[in-house]
């Protein structure tokens, strides 16, 4: 099963044909096409790996749906002074299932 390791949003992620990965925020419309550098490329024990990218193959998705996650909560606290904050932090991502992994 041939996978691929792209960067977007200052992050990396795993990706195979046909799944669904969450990434940072995309300015891309819904049901519009988009293409990840990859960093590295393999397929069984044939493992390509790029100086930061690899030139030839690219990654290409198509954009589901935009969305905030679940909210954090970060709480901050210090002892015996009274002193208390409480924040909470929603990220948004865009949902993009991945078409194809090729040149």
């Amino acid at each position: 099963m041939a996978y691929a390791i792209i960067q977007t949003g200052g992050k990396q992620f795993r990706v195979t044909e046909g799944e669904v990965v969450r990434v940072p925020s995309i300015t891309a419309e819904v049901g519009s096409s988009v293409e990840f550098d990859v960093l590295v490329s393999g397929d069984g024990d044939q493992i390509s790996i790029g100086a930061p990218v690899l030139d030839g193959p690219r990654v290409t998705g198509t954009v589901l749906e935009h969305g905030r996650a679940a909210k954090i909560i970060v709480f901050k606290k210090k002892r015996r002074k009274q002193y208390k904050k409480t924040h909470g932090h929603r990220q948004d991502f865009t949902a993009v299932r991945i078409d194809s992994i090729g040149a």
